[in-house]
């Protein structure tokens, strides 16, 4: 069975939790990374939901692929379905990424259904910033999660203006609250 690639561009990056033989910083593009999905599992509840990120249509996006062995295929496949379709807020899809050293390979991902009723696009930056300071999840809180996210994507050299002026506006909440 060939090895195949899966793409992450949230918490995929730091906490795959499968197996892989290579991973490499990726392009996806048509698609860019957005806080556009309210979580009321991982990083919230159904009475105070959290925000995680979505892939949502334009631009592109910058984060990981990670080469599975064919072996593990099956497990692995099952493992993401588990993790990213609880609530099938998420559309599985298999798309073109470009690679740091040049190739370009199908990779599997996950992109947000503006349909669903979890789908929140285009909030203002306070509003999101107020959203991922007040919730925690079944992981912890929200605000670990964008800090998480922020940390790692600075880490490989990957700056994303959105999120990081949504983790500063936290991180600056916090701070005039105390």
């Amino acid at each position: 069975m060939d090895d195949f690639w899966v793409f992450g561009y949230g918490s995929l990056m730091w906490n795959p939790g499968f197996p892989f033989q290579e991973r490499q910083q990726a392009r996806l593009y048509g698609y860019r990374r957005s806080l556009c999905i309210r979580s009321n599992v991982y990083r919230g509840t159904d009475e105070n939901p959290g925000l995680v990120l979505g892939l949502e249509r334009g631009g592109s996006c910058q984060g990981v692929a990670f080469r599975v062995a064919g072996a593990d295929r099956e497990p692995v496949i099952e493992y993401l379905r588990e993790r990213e379709l609880v609530s099938h807020v998420y559309k599985e899809r298999v798309i073109a990424v470009g690679l740091v050293d040049g190739r370009r390979e199908m990779a599997m991902t996950y992109v947000a259904d503006p349909d669903h009723e979890q789908y929140i696009g285009d909030l203002p930056l306070t509003e999101a910033a107020h959203i991922v300071r007040n919730a925690s999840g079944r992981s912890g809180p929200n605000v670990d999660y964008v800090v998480n996210t922020v940390q790692h994507l600075q880490d490989m050299g990957i700056r994303d203006a959105l999120l990081e002026q949504v983790a500063a506006t936290v991180v600056a909440q916090v701070a005039a609250a105390s």
